[in-house]
């Protein structure tokens, strides 16, 4: 879906007990938690988003509309997705990847000349776009080294249950950043 704008998805929360001399007490227990919470995969599932790059403004529809065999869902700009036990990822790179938590780090190597450093910045916080506003949001930022001095950074968020809501990308050179595209979730449609 959103690989033609950002090169780019992960999570596994423990779930334990401690025991103090000789009385047993459960911690409060959280839900494990993994990518695919963050990225809905469901034939008919739809998005609508403001786009906007160099300089025009419009909107785009995406529409997840087959699984193929290997697993993968197709939407309707041609991407595919696949959700696995390390996280989200297309045919190319990990998006969104496990254990959902601040400071998680990958790194997907895409082509002989491109490699992306991806690194959780932000877990468990609330986020908004003109589609609405959500809690338990995910923060993802990849940086991708263009040349020297140049690097393009992409920050993506993602709500629970809806997937990507935002998305900005920036080239940082020379100290500078300068804004290249950004993407706001508009409206959002479950797969019935």
């Amino acid at each position: 879906m959103m690989t033609r704008l950002v090169p780019v998805l992960a999570m596994v929360l423990s779930i334990g007990c401690t025991t103090t001399g000789s009385n047993t007490t459960d911690k409060a227990k959280k839900p494990v938690v993994t990518a695919d919470a963050y990225y809905p995969l469901n034939v008919g599932t739809a998005w609508n988003y403001e786009v906007k790059l160099l300089g025009e403004t419009r909107t785009i529809d995406v529409t997840t509309l087959r699984k193929n065999a290997e697993g993968y869902v197709e939407d309707s700009t041609g991407a595919q997705f696949i959700a696995d036990a390390y996280g989200v990822r297309d045919q190319k790179r990990y998006l969104l990847r496990n254990p959902i938590e601040t400071g998680n780090k990958w790194t997907n190597v895409v082509s002989v000349s491109s490699v992306e450093n991806y690194e959780i910045v932000a877990s468990g916080q609330a986020c908004e776009a003109p589609a609405g506003k959500w809690d338990d949001c995910v923060v993802v930022e990849s940086r991708n080294r263009v040349e020297e001095g140049t690097v393009l950074v992409n920050e993506m968020t993602f709500a629970p249950g809806i997937g990507i809501v935002r998305l900005t990308t920036v080239l940082e050179s020379n100290g500078k950043q300068i804004p290249q595209s950004s993407l706001a979730l508009l409206k959002f449609t479950p797969a019935k």
